[in-house]
């Protein structure tokens, strides 16, 4: 027993002794009437309980001195006990009669003095909603009235909430929220085990015949693609419905094989947004149709495009021209905002959880901007000749990769900066290869990673500004990278993708295509590649085969681990290797042994 338990312990007994005096001091005058009429009459049960609960109180005070001073106090109630004890009794004797009676006693009680306290059930439910789902079980073993307690509604659905589990529903939506905690702690298991042993569907978005994939963006399940033929494809993968419709550019019919390019795409969960070579940019709402609700040209070539998760807010940088795009209250599109910027745009993101004006950060070679609806273009970082390499926000932070140049090369870097203080809040790593790509809106919190093309992928930790983690991932260099509390995606120049359980530091399994891997995006529960080819020239059908034809057009491939089907038994070239599996058998073969089939 710990001095805590001991102190609450010697507390109850202590209260438990005060009431028992009390009764005694009530019942004193009945007493001495009954003494009167009786001169003999045997203690009552209610001066044995007080005489050992006064024994208990003394052990447990002895229980908490020091050995000599235990000592010396035993002396003293050895002493005690044999001036007020009768010479056939000794000390010894009525202490273990007194404590076999307490025994006796307290098992015949109904109620336990512990326990026999009434609270209000809202008090109760106040307190028992800092207990998390282990102790609420144990609570519930100790009463009926405790269990009545820990199982009420309102404390299972704040647990389900807190972990993430149906975040968007109410509590009257089920009758029985511990039911519904436990069947979401078992699909969250059964899909963490899906991730590792590679179990689900996997299925390849169809393509268009004579394109080739330029562009691939995906949100919550939803995929958009872009083609070199000018058409736009979005499918919902979350039902599992792969005829995906096209949107409509509104070029003209009498212009085939004309269209130009489409050089950039995004969408969210109202929102489709494409941007052409041409300069013009096309806005559909998935909610009305497949027609564009707005258009928008550029003089130049549009050089990034951006579009908020949150909202209708989409972002463009055309030559040295960057504007927001946002509709009015009746609907209307319109500027919200433009500035003018010194060189030319490379990555563009908009801050996701801006409360009035849109903000949006846009890197220029080696200028990084702050852009506010309501101000001009503040200049978040510049420092001369060392350009930026990758670009990623979150709330309230910018990280980006500065690329060292010159004749002191004091390594490759990649900054942290406060949007609110506009100040750099951390340098992370020191590298000779260029930082490739970077992901903190989707990290854990205080957490961030990073692709470099030095081969590796590396974990950072924000509150140490330090490397918590580095492991070599691809040949070629990483080309995108995401993670969530225990596991890393990568996706590499060479087609690999990757999926990693950095706790372990241990690769779970990949899957090989042709092209580099430009977009990646995984949940719970699904995952969703692109491998885009680099050359966008299409070969020609006369010469080429099909199978040729298909390795040079790109691919798109959606995962799907809540299914209970093997990635091995689809269609796709899946590379085997398990997290249990040897060296040799992680080159790309669809090798038949016991081994590989795990």
């Amino acid at each position: 027993m710990d001095h805590h338990s001991l102190d609450e312990f010697r507390r109850r007994w202590q209260e438990e002794l005060a009431q028992a005096q009390a009764q005694r001091k009530r019942r004193r005058p009945e007493a001495a009437e009954r003494r009167a009429r009786r001169p003999e009459v045997a203690p009552g049960r209610g001066e044995q309980a007080s005489g050992y609960l006064a024994l208990a109180q003394g052990l447990l005070e002895g229980a908490s001195r020091p050995p000599a001073a235990r000592a010396a106090g035993a002396e003293r109630q050895d002493a005690a006990s044999r001036s007020r004890s009768p010479p056939a009794r000794d000390g010894a004797g009525g202490a273990e009669q007194l404590v076999d009676q307490l025994i006796r006693d307290l098992n015949e009680m109904d109620d336990v003095p512990f326990f026999d306290i009434q609270l209000p059930y809202e008090l109760a439910i106040n307190i028992f909603q800092y207990l998390d789902r282990k102790d609420l079980g144990r609570c519930a073993q100790v009463s009926k009235t405790w269990k009545v307690i820990a199982e009420d509604e309102v404390l299972w659905y704040r647990l389900c909430q807190q972990e993430g589990h149906l975040p968007e529903s109410s509590i009257s939506d089920y009758s029985c929220w511990k039911l519904i905690f436990k069947e979401c702690r078992a699909k969250e298991h059964m899909l963490r085990t899906n991730w590792k042993n590679r179990k689900g569907a996997v299925s390849e978005l169809e393509h268009i015949p004579d394109a080739v994939l330029c562009d691939v963006h995906s949100h919550d399940g939803v995929v958009i693609a872009g083609y070199t033929s000018g058409d736009v494809r979005v499918w919902d993968t979350r039902t599992w419905d792969y005829v995906a419709p096209f949107l409509d550019s509104e070029y003209e019919d009498d212009e085939p094989g004309m269209q130009p390019y489409v050089s950039f795409v995004r969408i969210n969960s109202s929102l489709a947004v494409a941007a052409y070579e041409d300069g013009f940019l096309n806005i559909w709402d998935l909610k009305t149709g497949k027609y564009p609700i707005h258009r928008f040209e550029h003089d130049a070539r549009i050089q990034a495009l951006a579009l908020s998760q949150e909202d209708a807010t989409v972002a463009t940088a055309s030559a040295f021209d960057v504007v927001m795009l946002h509709p009015n209250e009746e609907g209307y599109w319109q500027i919200a905002a433009e500035f003018e910027v010194q060189k030319l745009v490379d990555y563009l993101e908009i801050v996701p959880d801006t409360e009035r004006y849109p903000v949006a950060v846009a890197a220029a070679g080696d200028l990084v901007y702050l852009l506010k609806a309501d101000d001009s273009a503040r200049t978040l970082h510049h420092v001369f000749g060392q350009p930026i390499t990758c670009l990623d926000v979150s709330a309230s932070q910018a990280a980006f990769g500065v690329k060292s140049v010159g004749w002191v090369h004091e390594g490759n870097k990649i900054l942290v900066y406060s949007l609110e203080a506009e100040r750099c809040l951390s340098k992370l790593g020191n590298t000779l290869g260029d930082f490739s790509c970077v992901n903190l809106r989707d990290s854990p919190p205080n957490l961030m990673v990073s692709g470099n093309m030095d081969r590796r992928v590396r974990i950072h930790d924000l509150r140490t500004s330090k490397t918590a983690l580095s492991f070599s991932a691809h040949q070629l260099g990483v080309s995108a990278v995401q993670m969530d509390d225990w596991k890393v995606v990568s996706g590499g120049e060479e087609g690999l993708v990757s999926v990693w359980d950095y706790r372990m530091n241990q690769k779970l399994w990949e899957v090989h295509s042709r092209h580099p891997v430009r977009h990646l995006s995984f949940t719970s529960h699904s995952l969703i590649t692109a491998n885009v080819p680099c050359e966008r020239v299409m070969r020609s059908a006369d010469l080429d085969g099909f199978a040729t034809h298909r390795r040079h057009r790109g691919l798109v491939h959606a995962y799907e681990f809540a299914a209970d089907r093997l990635a091995l038994q689809s269609a796709l070239p899946a590379c085997r290797a398990s997290c249990d599996s040897t060296a040799g058998s992680s080159y790309g073969l669809a090798l038949a042994f016991p081994s590989d089939s795990a």
